[in-house]
């Protein structure tokens, strides 16, 4: 199956991409068939060298059957030479590192913080109530000898 997908060159810590169009069981950085572009993610997005494309050759291999990647599929569609992926589901990128919370609870931008602080004392609401029902299920079971549920209760408190 033939992809349209990116190469990598460039050194260390300075990447630079070309697109080339693959076979999709070749190495990432190995055999191509044809190279079709570049991409410099360092640049800023308003150079005009940050990608470069031939898109009559990519109309071509598109014609043939060759698939884009997710990545690819974004830079073509920048450029208005193939459709735009629909955006994915990742609400934790909005959110900076540092506020992002780890404990599984649902992350809410900078805007809305007041909400989570009304979520939390609703989980503690439930945990307190829980200790309510354990002494209600413990006063049935010592209603018969009440002497010894009256010196039980004050011992737990």
């Amino acid at each position: 199956m033939l992809k349209i997908r990116l190469s990598m060159a460039g050194a260390k810590k300075r990447p630079v991409y070309k697109i080339v169009i693959a076979d999709s069981r070749f190495p990432r950085d190995g055999r191509f068939i044809e190279k079709v572009g570049f991409f410099n993610p360092l640049l800023p997005k308003t150079k005009k060298e940050r990608v470069n494309l031939e898109v009559e050759r990519i109309k071509h291999w598109i014609s043939k059957g060759a698939k884009p990647t997710l990545r690819v599929s974004r830079i073509l569609g920048e450029a208005a030479v193939f459709p735009m992926p629909p955006k994915g589901n990742n609400p934790l990128k909005a959110i900076p590192k540092k506020d992002r919370k780890k404990d599984g609870e649902k992350p809410v931008a900078e805007g809305a913080k007041a909400e989570p602080k009304k979520e939390e004392p609703k989980k503690e609401a439930p945990k307190v109530a829980t200790p309510k029902t354990e002494p209600k299920k413990e006063a049935p079971k010592v209603a018969t000898p009440k002497t010894e549920p009256k010196k039980e209760e004050p011992k737990k408190k």
